[in-house]
């Protein structure tokens, strides 16, 4: 059977990012706090913050150290990962961090200014791309109208008969 290694937050970074470099290229450390509020029982407003340890490699690290500080929202997608390590006290100790594949910086917090992403490879900016894609297209239709381009062409569903001819015989686009 398959199993599921994904982890989504949405969270507050709780310090600035740590960046370093490594052989196998930049890495860079987030803390990540989630907070759960609920109403219990007595009618109490409860609260809890849990906080996750976040890495992210590549490209996406850099972007991260340049445009993301204490405070600022974060939208993460990755997996969970643990690690074991040696404590000063010759304790095995293990530790569970977050590998992010896909970082996007939500708009807001201290830093007050738009949101931008840091996707990498994954589908996590998919609306946002989607949203520029047709923000795109809109304005190509406007540039062409405006410099006396015809737009794109196309045909009714219902007048297209396809490339070929009744009998499948090559010929030409008919309409």
């Amino acid at each position: 059977m398959a199993g599921v290694n994904k982890v989504i937050l949405i969270g507050n970074l709780g310090a600035d990012p740590e960046m370093r470099q490594t052989q196998s290229g930049p890495v860079c450390n987030l803390r990540v706090a989630t907070t759960e509020r609920w109403t219990d029982r007595d009618g109490q407003k409860q609260e809890r913050t849990e906080w996750h340890s976040v890495t992210v490699w590549g490209r996406q690290a850099e972007n991260c150290q340049r445009y993301l500080s204490k405070g600022r929202p974060v939208y993460i997608e990755g997996r969970l990962q643990s690690r074991t390590y040696t404590d000063q006290e010759g304790k095995e100790r293990r530790v569970w961090d977050i590998r992010a594949q896909v970082v996007q910086f939500l708009s807001g917090g201290e830093g007050g200014s738009t949101g931008g992403s840091s996707t990498g490879g994954g589908t996590g900016g998919a609306a946002a791309a989607a949203a520029a894609a047709g923000a795109t297209r809109v304005a190509g239709e406007r540039r062409r109208r405006r410099l006396g381009q015809p737009g794109r062409r196309r045909r009714p569903a219902e007048r297209w008969r396809g490339r070929r001819g009744r009998l499948g015989q090559p010929g030409r686009w008919r309409l």
